[in-house]
């Protein structure tokens, strides 16, 4: 029986008719975009192509032109501006030339809150890790909750303060009692002169946040401020010896 050969079929020859034939079967070449990268993958792309799954080899470019930040720059976080801060409150006498309203005008969370652990660390000396825990998280509640009171007096009283300028002032002035605790352990001993570097440190941190918090604003009312500052710092020293 003999096909004739139509177009489009294959046509067989005898091995004795045929010349020798040679070739290679061409592919079709197709370039998929991946990074940036032109890759070749004739069959598997062009299989998700023909079902419409052609996205699947999209890979968007990364943005390498932004440079990546370094890690305090992220986290908002000054040295220099906390050490200047740490300065001001340190020393707040107005004749050394400390611009000391940079504390409240430009407030920071993260020098405050290490002050405070700071603080913590020290109040917790020689005690059990449940007690530490304990004495952390409440001192870290009084400073929070502390400040908050201080900020809705302040407000009543007609001050205009932020809350987060009153937790970072509040925060910074703790240092006097940090600055004082040293001296605490040495002379421990003496009664007399142990209460007398207690009232320092506690007028020392009371002066440095309200000569900040408190303002002209304020007019006569100003002792209805400070007294709760006092009475703020008086407690956060009881925390720290015990009392």
């Amino acid at each position: 029986m003999n096909f004739s050969p139509n177009n489009g079929d294959f046509t067989f020859v005898s091995s004795t008719e045929a010349e020798e034939l040679s070739g290679t079967i061409s592919s079709p070449d197709v370039k998929v975009t991946l990074g940036g990268e032109a890759v070749r993958d004739p069959y598997a792309s062009a299989f998700l192509r023909q079902r419409g799954y052609g996205w699947l080899l999209e890979v968007e470019d990364d943005d390498d032109s932004e440079e990546r930040k370094p890690l305090l720059e992220e986290l908002d976080i000054d040295l220099k501006d906390i050490y200047y801060k740490i300065r001001c409150v340190l020393m707040p006498m107005p004749s050394l030339g400390f611009n000391r309203q940079v504390v409240r005008d430009n407030p920071d969370f993260w020098g405050p809150l290490a002050v405070v652990l700071l603080f913590s660390m020290i109040s917790i000396y020689g005690h059990l890790l449940l007690i530490t825990i304990i004495v952390v998280s409440w001192i870290i509640t009084i400073w929070i909750f502390g400040s908050l009171t201080i900020f809705l007096l302040a407000r009543v009283l007609g001050g205009e303060v932020s809350y987060g300028q009153v937790l970072g002032v509040i925060g910074y002035s703790l240092l006097p009692l940090i600055v004082i605790s040293p001296l605490l352990l040495v002379i421990g001993g003496f009664q007399l002169v142990s209460t007398l570097i207690k009232l320092c440190g506690v007028f020392w941190a009371a002066y440095s946040a309200a000569s900040l918090l408190v303002g002209d604003e304020f007019k006569t009312k100003k002792p209805l401020l400070i007294y709760p500052i006092f009475l703020l710092y008086i407690y956060f020293l009881s925390l720290y010896t015990g009392v």
